[in-house]
């Protein structure tokens, strides 16, 4: 991108990379090592700049711990989530639990390898994509949103197919619905435990809705039929049988295993100590699953006894009996902070503020939310700085990073096992955040008819400006900026949308704008929310 063409200079943002490389040991070297990671950024990253400090620092720390995770490999590159190789991982040390996120957070890297590379990796003959549940054909499509590069997802087309038949042959329930292990989605020793589970179902209606779009983009159109009928019949049964009514949530309903039959869909014969909401059940606004009257599940984000917590929110819900009673294990799900929930979480709210009439959460929530996750990405050394760290899960009322806290408090026998329960655990990637902000908070969304939006979710009044400069779509490089009086890009006032350093788009105020590259126009209001989008 020609300097012409950019608005802010990346030697503003030096600094971050310079303090995060200062207070790093680097146990673990990959692709990019922290002597490379400069030049990296600049050949690679959006450039984002705002008025709050810890929002901006955690964005572009959580880009120095992306590239840590870029694993060079004799077919390419793969994007890992832990920096050791542990027990539990396939072949170069990856594991599909994240993978949906690693692609949603990788597409706006402007090489495009490291995704493309990375989903192909799956699909080859040693990937293993169901070793736990994720969502591939759904990041697939998100990707090819972003890069305007569809030629892989028409490739891999027959390969997610077969995926999502495979799911079917070995996880769904005579009901229709899928059963999953709490272990397998990445949730293990959860409260409510095994069953038909929110994660499963929602994943497999993001992907049958990702196959019958791409289906329909080549012209198979009766594949593209039979995979949008899937994704209806499990909106059907989400909705009917997931959702208490009695709890206004939607809930996971306890079975021990796939065979077992269901003698009643009331949540009211749920045994007590498993008939909990925990942080999965916003999963379906993830995925625009819902139709409009189930909003009120999101009251619980706000409540003290529900989801809100100072490191939160939490995984389960703080009024149930169990939650956070046991420490059997390092990786517990019932009740403490884990950042790739928290991630799903802010990316429902999302799409629920953008797609939905509601007047039960407002934005003012998802940027306390976001702003929450960002000073939650921290650690305060024994000596008194603070550092930012993004490990695997928080206490979330003290934001200790507990699975480091458990594995350290007189559990370690050996050197080794002091070294392991340090690594193991630093720059833990199993969530994202810079696509939180490109996508949530700044609001870009690139469809895959050619259409763009861009809607910012800063509440009107809170910020004076902000930037986001050096996305890459196809062949043209996007900047969204906005500017209360028109002083610090002197460029004009307020949101301004540019296409290779052209305007496309503006308005005076945060109002959202929508339309192509070519140009960008208000948005009318009235018809925000009408039709839940892929």
């Amino acid at each position: 991108m020609g300097a012409r063409e950019m608005v802010l200079g990346a030697g503003m943002f030096r600094h971050h990379i310079d303090f995060f490389n200062a207070v790093d040991s680097e146990p673990i070297r990959n692709a990019v090592t922290n002597a490379q990671c400069w030049e990296w950024m600049c050949e690679n990253i959006p450039w984002f700049e705002c008025p709050d400090r810890d929002i901006e620092q955690v964005y572009y720390y959580r880009w120095w711990v992306l590239r840590k995770h870029l694993r060079r490999t004799p077919s390419g590159f793969v994007i890992t989530e832990f920096l050791p190789d542990v027990k539990h991982a396939r072949r170069h040390n990856t594991i599909v639990c994240a993978a949906g996120l690693h692609i949603e957070e990788a597409r706006w890297l402007r090489d495009r390898r490291y995704a493309s590379d990375y989903i192909r990796s799956w699909f080859s003959p040693d990937g293993e994509p169901r070793v736990y549940s994720t969502w591939l054909a759904h990041a697939l499509h998100a990707y090819c949103c972003a890069t305007d590069e569809w030629a892989l997802a028409e490739t891999l087309l027959g390969r997610l197919v077969e995926n999502y038949r495979s799911w079917e042959e070995s996880h769904q329930h005579r009901s229709g619905l899928f059963w999953s292990c709490d272990d397998r989605d990445g949730g293990e020793c959860s409260i409510s435990g095994d069953g038909l589970r929110p994660t499963l179902n929602c994943y497999m209606y993001g992907d049958a809705a990702a196959i019958a779009a791409l289906a329909s983009r080549v012209n198979q159109h009766g594949l593209a039929q039979e995979f949008a009928e899937k994704a209806m019949r499990l909106r059907q049964l989400v909705q009917a049988r997931l959702w208490d009514p009695a709890s206004e949530f939607f809930k996971a309903l306890p079975l021990d295993s796939r065979e077992d039959p269901i003698d009643s869909w009331e949540f009211s014969t749920v045994p007590a100590e498993r008939d909990v909401r925990e942080l999965y059940g916003y999963l379906p606004w993830k995925f625009a699953l819902p139709e409009p009257g189930y909003e009120r599940a999101w009251l619980q984000l706000l409540d003290e006894q529900g989801f809100a917590a100072p490191h939160g929110p939490t995984t389960a819900e703080q009024r149930h009996p169990r939650f956070m009673k046991y420490r059997i294990k390092r990786c517990q799900w019932d009740g403490p902070s884990w950042p790739f929930t928290t991630s799903l979480t802010i990316g429902a709210l999302a799409r629920l503020l953008r797609e939905y009439k509601q007047d039960v959460i407002g934005r003012q929530s998802f940027l306390d939310l976001l702003k929450t996750y960002a000073r939650s990405q921290h650690r305060l050394l024994p000596y008194g700085e603070e550092i930012p760290w993004i490990g695997e899960n928080l206490h979330p009322h003290s934001g200790i990073w507990l699975a480091r806290a458990i594995a350290l408090e007189g559990k370690c026998r050996t050197v080794q096992d002091m070294n392991d329960a340090v690594v193991r655990g630093k720059d833990y990637n199993h969530s994202s955040y810079c696509d939180l902000v490109i996508s949530g908070l700044v609001g870009l969304e690139l469809r895959d008819d050619g259409g763009v939006v861009i809607d910012p979710l800063i509440p009107k009044g809170t910020w004076d400006w902000f930037c986001l400069d050096g996305i890459r779509h196809g062949n043209k490089n996007l900047t969204i900026l906005y500017d209360k009086t028109g002083e610090r890009y002197q460029l004009g006032q307020g949101l301004r949308v540019l296409a290779d350093g052209v305007e496309i788009g503006s308005s005076r105020s945060l109002s959202a704008l929508s339309g192509t590259l070519q140009q960008l126009v208000k948005q009318d209001p009235a018809a925000d929310g009408d039709i839940p989008r892929l």
